[in-house]
């Protein structure tokens, strides 16, 4: 699905044209959960950066998968995808674009081929990759593709759309002298955020119209199309379990302890039941799952808690529609930070986290149970641990407890209040958590 016209900008054309750039390149596969804007983005690059661009999607499409069928030699597809498309295919500089390659899963073993044997093709696909776990017999081609990974929109490139490129700029550039003046400015762009969120069809809407109506029709038009997915990949058997978890998944979050229940689905559900359910929706990318850690050493994956884990949305827009968050509530100070117990603003902090891109993940309790920190982030050299407060509070017990602990060399508390850096916290305002990168680099 494409959305927006070129009010969208995305961080992700520069990965894009890090990709382009490399000498031995792989045919680079984007994924993503549906509607996160990976066919606008495919074509975009290729209208940006190449003379050429060829653009074909399998959907329901007889033709491609008979032309996949016959056999995986290259030079006989490139003139098959030639005749279809009515264009020369000139290896330098068209960009081959494959959406929704999960349809054709004889075309997902072919990236194989053009890797090893015509690399001088310039291939993106995106597609989502649940299709291709459920596809029997398909043998994906490990080793021989690179992905990309492809979320809503951040609040930095919400903040674009919505024309306000100078604050994105003062907050990248660390000019926290400057931001803090213009708190009001970020708050007021925050609060939008938790209501629009960063579904690319739901925000360039916004963007145009300003229309609060509009921004929950669209989002509940989303909702519809994923309830309507699930039941056309995945077994029958496994639909409505699905289905249940992914409803609950916004009660269980705005409850005091997050931590994910299966109890709280339906009176004794076991995990063995949901277990795929939960897999499926995680592989789609319409869920995010944060394991628990008992310990703070590197690598944090040696450490989890396979039991215990917090399941997040993909979209904080998503969430605020699917609990009816009331737009009365972006009017009344900051009470939307705190409303459903901060459920919304730990939401927005991990999608945010998601964005940065190459942290891993987790949440951390002692062993008492009386300390939790919401998010510890393991960049691969070092691990800092980020609290998350969803108004003015300055008391950090738990964030201290850690410290003490662990004394990593940098504590993040992301909160209402302003920047500061005190001897071993960090202060980042909740609007500029994006710039935790350039903290944690």
């Amino acid at each position: 699905m494409s959305s927006g016209g070129d009010i969208m900008y995305r961080d992700a054309i520069k990965y894009l044209l890090k990709w382009k750039s490399k000498m031995n390149k792989k045919p680079l596969v984007i994924r993503g959960a549906r509607q996160v804007g990976k066919t606008w983005l495919m074509k975009k690059f290729g209208e940006q950066e190449f003379n050429n661009t060829v653009y074909i999607s399998f959907d329901n499409n007889q033709q491609m998968k008979d032309l996949f069928e016959i056999d995986l030699k290259i030079e006989r597809i490139i003139t098959g995808l030639e005749l279809y498309s009515g264009q020369k295919i000139v290896p330098e500089n068209t960009l081959l674009i494959f959406d929704e390659i999960q349809e054709v899963p004889k075309a997902l073993t072919a990236l194989k081929y053009f890797n090893e044997n015509a690399p001088e093709y310039q291939i993106v696909c995106a597609g989502s990759l649940l299709g291709v776990a459920l596809h029997q017999g398909t043998s994906f081609p490990v080793g021989k593709v690179e992905f990309m990974d492809l979320y809503p929109l951040s609040f930095t490139e919400f903040m674009r759309a919505m024309g306000s490129e100078e604050f994105v700029d003062l907050l990248m550039d660390g000019k926290f002298d400057l931001t803090t003046n213009f708190r009001q400015e970020y708050i007021e762009l925050l609060k939008y955020y938790y209501y629009v969120g960063g579904m690319p069809e739901v925000v360039s809407a916004f963007s145009l119209n300003r229309d609060f109506d509009e921004v929950r029709s669209i989002q509940e038009n989303i909702l519809m199309a994923y309830e309507q997915d699930f039941s056309k990949h995945v077994p029958n058997e496994v639909i409505p379990r699905i289905r249940m978890l992914w409803n609950n998944i916004p009660s269980q979050l705005t409850k005091e302890n997050k931590k994910f229940i299966y109890g709280l689905i339906k009176d004794g559900a076991r995990a063995r039941e949901y277990e795929m359910a939960m897999l499926w929706l995680i592989d789609c990318g319409l869920v995010h799952k944060v394991n628990r850690v008992t310990s703070s050493n590197l690598p944090l994956k040696a450490y989890e808690d396979l039991k215990a884990f917090k399941l997040f949305m993909l979209d904080v827009g998503l969430l605020s529609c699917m609990v009816r968050l009331n737009r009365t509530v972006l009017l009344n100070g900051n009470d939307l930070f705190k409303e459903f117990k901060g459920a919304l603003t730990e939401q927005y902090v991990l999608q945010q986290l998601k964005t940065a891109g190459g942290l891993n993940t987790y949440y951390w309790t002692n062993d008492r149970g009386n300390a939790e920190i919401d998010f510890l982030v393991d960049n691969g050299k070092s691990i800092v641990p980020i609290e998350v407060k969803a108004e003015e509070n300055l008391r950090s017990k738990s964030l201290r407890t850690y410290y003490e602990k662990y004394k990593p060399e940098i504590s993040i508390r992301t909160a209402m209040s302003d920047y500061r850096k005190e001897e071993w916290i960090l202060n980042l305002p909740l609007w500029a958590i994006e710039t935790l990168e350039n903290e944690v680099k």
